[in-house]
């Protein structure tokens, strides 16, 4: 089996010291709205692979901007990717025995950065599917994981207008048909959201973290 951690949204204070080498991680991912110091740690004392989203908190994936959530992480002119790890917006990476897809930002709700009409995620999942079929085609080995910062539309999102899901996530389910989708963005405060299901696909709020096992 291959561990998971996956992360999002908070840091978390239990994964400082050695209760993170505990969980024995054979990759991290992170969905969103995290500092890029804290993956960089997460990277760092593991020594696993470790590939991200980026929330709609957190700077430009390509160029540079400040984040209006946590701007102390991220001045001016800062490099807009957590050093050693891999960004996984708009395409696939393997790593740790798994194939790993992802897309990042929340639905549009004001000018900040990573936000994107349903419109705009329909053609950003449309072209990562087809991609990623024609590769599957070729090699034989399909997406496993997904993660992406916003959950899919109805399917453990809110109500108010920046929390909702895309419901582009479920082409994307259909099409792909990934053991495991997870998410960041909606916060559990302290009640756990349940998992659930589109298809065979597990849908995981990992706020702010989970370990999860998947056979290769």
């Amino acid at each position: 089996m291959i561990r998971i951690l996956a992360v999002a949204d908070e840091v978390d204070q239990a994964l400082q010291g050695s209760r993170l080498k505990e969980l024995r991680p054979d990759l991290i991912v992170g969905c969103g709205d995290l500092p890029f110091g804290y993956l960089e740690y997460l990277r760092d004392t593991t020594e696993v692979p470790l590939l991200y989203v980026h929330g709609n908190h957190d700077p430009p994936p390509h160029g540079k901007g400040v984040s209006a959530y946590l701007p102390g992480e991220y001045p001016q002119r800062s490099p807009s990717f957590a050093l050693g790890c891999v960004s996984l917006e708009d395409r696939w990476e393997d790593a740790g025995g798994l194939r790993i897809a992802g897309l990042g930002g929340s639905i549009r709700y004001n000018d900040g950065y990573n936000q994107y009409t349903q419109a705009e995620m329909r053609r950003r999942v449309r072209r990562l599917t087809r991609r990623a079929r024609v590769r599957q085609w070729r090699d034989r080995r399909s997406i496993n994981v997904v993660i992406a910062h916003s959950p899919p539309r109805h399917c453990g999102d809110e109500d108010d207008g920046p929390h909702h899901g895309f419901a582009a996530f479920h082409r994307l389910i259909e099409q792909l048909q990934p053991e495991l989708m997870l998410h960041g963005h909606i916060h559990p405060h302290g009640i756990p959201r349940p998992d659930r299901t589109i298809g065979r696909t597990r849908i995981v709020n990992v706020v702010p973290y989970r370990l999860l096992e998947i056979e290769p």
